[in-house]
């Protein structure tokens, strides 16, 4: 029997990983582990993330650089500062809001 899991961050919100230094803001949810590249399989067993639990993507920033994250609700939590993301993705995609969060911008596709 399979066990729903319920997002804890939602799209949009500023959130840091627990041990690494990055944080980032939400764009996709998984509702459990789906990358098919074989990453999870390639970290050590004990630093493997549970598959049945959230997996998040997210526009991330480390002091270096700015990169695309996957990585398991376990390992992430809000983010306590104020600061905005500075990723070159982010302000095409999102706009920043008055509680320090990021919202949908309307986007036109052609």
């Amino acid at each position: 029997m399979s066990k729903t899991s319920f997002a804890k961050f939602g799209i949009g919100q500023v959130i840091r990983h627990r041990v690494y230094e990055f944080r980032g803001v939400v764009f996709d949810v998984d509702p459990e582990f789906a990358d098919c590249s074989g990453t999870h399989d390639a970290i050590l067993v004990e630093l493997r993330s549970r598959r049945d639990q959230p997996f998040y993507y997210l526009f991330a920033e480390n002091d270096q650089n700015p990169y695309i994250a996957y990585v398991s609700e376990q390992n992430l939590m809000p983010d306590p500062t104020d600061e905005p993301v500075s990723h070159p993705q982010l302000d095409h995609l999102f706009a920043r809001d008055e509680n320090g969060g990021y919202r949908w911008r309307n986007v036109m596709i052609n």
